[in-house]
């Protein structure tokens, strides 16, 4: 065989083969498309595959800083009994929910009890000077018992019953009833994250028996860079990393004047909601605080970015017909992540059920292997 022939059967060889190669990538191309069947819009659903249509959005620049999370104390009280007393009952424990005007602690003390007497006399004489009237009655004698009631209605309520516990008592009009008992109710809706007593207890005037939170909107502290502080005012937005990829919308609702002298930095108190009680007290985050705005540019949910075979794709809907689709991913804000390239305004993407459409995949490529 000479070498001219040989390198005709060479050529020929390489290009039986390279053919070979393509009819094989082809087949693996559509059976790789066949892992996807075609689905209407209402099948998609029904798997469980939520689609969206893909839209220019702003991603806001962010100064990022730990930050703590902490009681807001506008929205706290503390229970405390004005006059020495003792506790003879309780009707809520730490971390029972307590709605405004509950029952909390029912209080004896001697003084109320005096209070209580001095009350049902100046009143009982209060009213039958009334009714007698100012014609029968001197104008000195139906003023003292007119300010003699006042006065014993004061002590009362200042030494801890309320207006509707001295109603009923004076409705009753019993001296018996005048027991030194009274009952402190709750200031405001809230859980109960102390209580620092026992039955039986003798407690001082003002000294704590209770500690009343509303959890649902709290205080994130977090300190910054004095130069930094000039895109934050009351209002900017903020997110609060709870853990678990999980963020919390709150926004800026005061500014320290000071800066700190040790760290020379600026502390900054941040509200939010904490309606699912994913923050709690004394707990450490992450603070994310909107300074900036960029331009408007294709950005889409982060769930929607999956990565097959060390690619970043997206899942694209074209009609009935769903395929992968390359992407080159930016910046990300939050939930939201920038596309560089690969998809444009108004295309129709996967936002949820990409696990059963990779397992769609997966499974051609193995009966292919097969």
């Amino acid at each position: 065989m000479t070498p001219r022939q040989s390198h005709m059967i060479y050529r020929i060889l390489l290009l039986f083969f390279l053919l070979l190669s393509n009819h094989a990538f082809a087949e693996e191309v559509n059976e790789e498309k066949q892992g996807i069947p075609e689905m209407t819009a209402e099948q998609r659903l029904a798997k469980g595959i939520v689609t969206s249509i893909v839209s220019m959005r702003k991603l806001t620049e962010d100064i990022t800083a730990p930050g703590e999370v902490r009681v807001n104390v506008y929205k706290s009280s503390q229970v405390t009994s004005r006059i020495r007393s003792q506790v003879i009952k309780r009707h809520a424990r730490m971390g029972d929910v307590v709605k405004k005007g509950q029952k909390l602690l029912t209080l004896s003390s001697v003084k109320m009890a005096e209070a209580q007497s001095e009350l049902l006399i100046s009143d009982r004489e209060w009213q039958r000077v009334k009714k007698l009237g100012r014609k029968v009655v001197s104008e000195r004698r139906y003023i003292k018992a007119q300010v003699n009631r006042q006065q014993a209605y004061a002590k009362t309520l200042a030494y801890g019953m309320t207006d509707a516990q001295i109603k009923a008592l004076l409705k009753q009009g019993d001296a018996s009833k005048a027991t030194g008992m009274f009952v402190l109710l709750s200031s405001q809706n809230g859980t109960v994250v102390s209580d620092q007593f026992v039955l039986g207890q003798v407690v001082e005037p003002g000294q704590l028996l209770m500690d009343i939170i509303d959890e649902s909107l709290l205080w994130v502290e977090t300190r910054i860079n004095p130069e930094d502080v000039s895109g934050i005012n009351i209002g900017t937005l903020a997110r609060i990393y709870t853990g678990n990829d999980k963020w919390l919308n709150g926004q800026v609702v005061q500014i320290h004047r000071r800066i700190d002298e040790t760290t020379r930095t600026l502390p900054i108190r941040v509200e939010v909601e904490n309606i699912q009680g994913l923050l709690r007290p004394g707990q450490f985050v992450k603070v994310a605080l909107q300074t900036l705005e960029s331009s408007k540019v294709i950005a889409v949910p982060k769930s929607a970015v999956t990565l097959l075979h060390s690619d970043q794709v997206i899942f694209k809907v074209e009609g009935k017909e769903t395929h992968l689709q390359l992407v080159e991913t930016g910046k990300i804000r939050g939930d939201w992540i920038e596309i560089k390239s690969g998809l444009k305004q108004g295309d129709t993407i996967v936002t949820q059920g990409m696990f059963l459409l990779k397992s769609l995949l997966l499974k051609s490529q193995i009966g292919d292997a097969d």
